[in-house]
């Protein structure tokens, strides 16, 4: 096997490369097939084969060593070490039925298989996506097998033996073949070979072609290019750094050509592509992670992502036309393409799969149905393009699809080991309860917690597997913080039932004289606040109606999965900005500065989340929040940038970014209207006054 010269993966050629190629096809055609007839295979058996099969791939595509370089003997190993390593997934197959009991001792061939099996996953996790995962599973399993009875206070764990340890990392429903596993092998796989097929169709093209069609020729053009080309990429790829790669190598020499500096140019396209992982409906693979952990539909959350996912590219989308206004730069040339002319050319290969797509998940299909009858939607629509795919296109496509799979594949299977270890000991809760103690109630500074969590983290992790670790261990104080407003406001109003006052004789007995009448509302939630949450959590559970605390959960999961995307632009680790830094020729850590200017998105739309019905399902009141979300954050855009149509003096920067800010309060409609009209009227005179832009 050979390498190619810039990058540490193998690229085999030849006999080896077209074998490669056979295996991958084979792996995605097997999951398709599993997908239409699920009967065919259990549930862990098909677990076990997704991680076995993309194990074997990983030995072939990482080597051992970081050298980009390595020789047949070296390639030999790492192939036996994924072999050895598949053979004892398939272990716990074939001896399903005699082990699947925590009384069956292990044998002496049971050891070697299970010490094998998580050798083998920790090691090609390490390979696929760094040192973090490994270095987790390590203190994990250790944690419940030796050390974790040696420790005082609330993180004491009186462990299980090392056999006890091993059988439910690999049986338990949240072991390294359980939930995760099971999105994995079926959803985030389909959906990835979804995309592979797009790509190859040519809908990449078409995306760039569309966009430039919509903005290429106003201020700032290419920038708008890059944003919506990123949006539209992410139903393709739901990857940051994928999408910096594949729409930045045309969209960032578009904007330096019109005058952007490079550092910013770069800043944009990392924080575009950045958002198309919140982009429905793939959303990388957090839409299917998000749905198998809260339980609430795929369908639903999709929905209600989609006007989130809009703000934040029309967030991105106003600092472009700001900084395009304030360097007065001129729109670009026409260069002939139309939107009629990027339809025709390959729109039906986008629109075709994406709209049967949409509307299979509407009628109540499955997910995993959808994306097989929309891989079939992308091979027949191509054929009305001008690239149609025959049998050699479909054979490359899901070539691609699994060799696209592989880190996501082995990560989210071994980041099942720590995943079961934080519900078994129950680190979660514990690390929930001290979330809510940290912030003495105060759902912001929990917030502000979480975004610092999800950068430490995600300097060393994968988006997906840093916001599966913080929503095990956080998600669960978030949205019980949300629920609390309920709680308070009851008690506020004098509202609260007979049987929740008495659950106070618990932990608060001294309140209960005063929950007969209204409180004010500071009282209210000082009280609440001030609550053990032996007290605090049955009251929730009481009181707040099941819709309400559906809202709660995935408000939670939603808040956490946004601000784990923050690692991919904000600095000293910034994969997407990087990457985009690289295409641009410019300082690394500058366009990551510039990326985390521009990204604002994510740390304002959250807080949202917290705040107002935006995720209610009320779409009356959703609307109103995208609304006033739309002027307020325009108007902070302004106050950073220090522009609108033109520049704009310090005390118009502190008047937009005061009105911004007002019109994003929440539950002060006066206050949402005052700063909205403010916004505007300073929009309105920036028009007027604003130099004319100069001509190409």
């Amino acid at each position: 096997m050979s390498e190619t010269d810039d990058s540490p993966l193998r690229s085999p050629t030849g006999l080896p490369g077209r074998v490669l190629a056979i295996y991958c096809a084979a792996l995605s055609a097997s999951h398709l097939i599993f997908a239409l007839y699920p009967g065919v295979i259990s549930e862990f058996q098909r677990n076990v084969l997704h991680f076995a099969g993309f194990v074997l791939l990983a030995s072939a595509l990482y080597p051992l060593l970081p050298s980009r370089k390595s020789s047949g003997a070296l390639t030999a190993l790492d192939i036996t070490l994924g072999s050895l390593t598949a053979l004892s997934a398939f272990w716990f197959v074939l001896n399903d039925t005699r082990l699947y009991g925590e009384t069956q001792p292990f044998g002496a061939l049971d050891w070697a298989a299970a010490i094998m099996l998580v050798i083998g996953a920790t090691e090609f996790t390490r390979r696929v996506a760094g040192p973090v995962i490994p270095i987790l599973i390590v203190i994990a399993l250790t944690y419940i097998a030796e050390w974790g009875s040696m420790i005082d206070g609330v993180f004491q764990f009186r462990g299980f033996s090392w056999e006890s340890t091993l059988w439910r990392s690999i049986y338990n429903d949240e072991g390294i073949f359980g939930t995760v596993a099971r999105i994995s092998s079926t959803t985030v796989f389909l959906f990835i070979i979804f995309g592979a097929f797009l790509v190859r169709s040519g809908a990449g093209d078409f995306v760039i072609a569309l966009a430039t069609a919509v903005a290429g020729r106003v201020r700032g053009g290419p920038g708008i290019v890059a944003v919506i080309s990123s949006g539209l990429t992410g139903t393709i790829s739901g990857s940051a750094v994928a999408n910096t790669a594949s729409t930045g190598v045309i969209t960032i020499p578009l904007m330096k050509k019109a005058g952007f500096q490079p550092r910013f140019a770069g800043g944009v396209e990392a924080a575009a592509s950045t958002g198309g992982q919140l982009m429905p409906p793939i959303m990388g693979a957090g839409a299917f992670v998000m749905a198998s952990f809260t339980q609430i539909p795929y369908e639903t959350i999709v929905a209600t992502a989609a006007l989130p996912a809009l703000l934040y590219f029309l967030s991105v989308g106003f600092f472009v036309r700001i900084e395009a206004c304030r360097l007065n730069l001129p729109p670009l040339e026409a260069e002939g393409e139309t939107m009629w002319t990027a339809l025709k050319r390959g729109g039906a290969p986008f629109i075709v799969p994406i709209s049967l797509l949409i509307t299979m998940l509407v009628m109540g299909f499955t997910p995993n149905y959808a994306a097989v009858f929309g891989i079939g939607a992308v091979i027949v629509a191509s054929w009305a393009s001008a690239n149609p795919m025959g049998p050699r296109a479909i054979f490359e496509a899901l070539a691609l699809g699994a060799r696209s799979m592989v880190m996501t594949a082995v990560l989210l299977c071994a980041v099942g080991l720590v995943v079961n270890v934080i519900t078994t000991a129950g680190v979660g809760n514990v690390f929930s309860l001290m979330i809510d103690r940290w912030a003495d109630g105060n759902l912001l500074i929990a917030i502000a917690m979480v975004a610092l969590a999800s950068l430490v983290l995600g300097m060393g992790l994968p988006v997906t597997a840093a916001y599966i670790v913080l929503a095990t261990l956080s998600a669960p104080a978030i949205a019980g913080m949300i629920g609390d407003r309920e709680v308070i406001a009851l008690i506020a109003a004098g509202d609260l039932p007979s049987q929740a006052q008495a659950i106070f004789m618990l932990g608060a007995p001294e309140a209960v004289p005063r929950l007969a009448a209204p409180m004010p509302l500071p009282e209210a939630r000082a009280l609440v606040h001030s609550l053990p949450i032996e007290v605090a959590q049955p009251l929730r559970e009481m009181v707040v109606p099941a819709e309400a605390a559906t809202v709660a959960l995935l408000s939670a999961h939603m808040i956490i999965f946004w601000l784990s995307q923050d690692s991919n632009v904000t600095p000293p680790v910034a994969l997407a900005a990087f990457t985009a830094a690289a295409i641009a020729k410019s300082p690394a850590m500058a366009t990551g500065v510039a990326s985390w200017k521009l990204a604002k998105g994510l740390y304002i739309v959250p807080v949202l989340f917290a705040y107002t019905p935006f995720l209610s399902g009320d779409w009356g009141a959703a609307l109103t929040v995208f609304a006033f979300g739309v002027v307020g954050i325009y108007g902070l855009s302004a106050a950073l940038a220090g522009a609108m149509e033109g520049p704009i003096s310090w005390p118009l920067r502190i008047a937009a970014g005061a009105a911004g800010l007002a019109a994003l309060w929440p539950d002060l409609l006066m206050a949402n209207l005052a700063g909205a009209a403010l916004v505007l009227a300073l929009l309105g005179w920036s028009i007027r006054t604003a130099p004319a832009p100069r001509t190409a």
